[in-house]
């Protein structure tokens, strides 16, 4: 899905702004290397959302939820379960189109709210309801 998007992001900005300098400037060996800098940026950005997309993990712990990502930059996040104040599922219209969604972790503090993407929608509804149980387990005694 990433990909997709960065295809038809980064196409549509460097092919329009090559037909613009051609077109309008015409200088046309300007627009190739508008071009090929697009593909290269476009070529780097698919190996880059691979690895990303790879990097991704949970782990359901005994009294916390681990998160990790991040490939140059790794973040690793642990969001106990009783601070947890809201786990809601989100698909947008790609996603669904994909059969993907996305966990959204809410908690007291803005610093820590996390997100699970690229979950199937049965894994992700799963997740939402046993985060959800073990959250109101462990605030019970706040």
């Amino acid at each position: 899905m990433r990909r997709l998007t960065s295809v038809i992001g980064i196409g549509v900005i460097f092919l329009a702004g090559a037909l613009l300098v051609g077109l309008l400037a015409g200088v046309w060996w300007l627009a190739v290397v508008i071009v090929l800098v697009g593909l290269a940026i476009l070529i780097a950005r698919w190996i880059v959302v691979g690895r990303n997309w790879q990097s991704w993990g949970y782990l359901e712990r005994q009294e916390d939820l681990y998160l990790t990502h991040g490939v140059l930059f790794r973040t690793m996040i642990t969001v106990p379960y009783g601070r947890m104040q809201l786990v809601e599922v989100r698909s947008t219209p790609l996603q669904r189109w994909y059969g993907l969604a996305t966990v959204q972790l809410v908690t007291a503090s803005a610093s820590t709210d996390a997100a699970i993407p690229g979950l199937l929608p049965d894994e992700a509804a799963r997740l939402r309801d046993r985060l959800s149980e073990l959250g109101e387990a462990r605030a019970s005694g706040l």
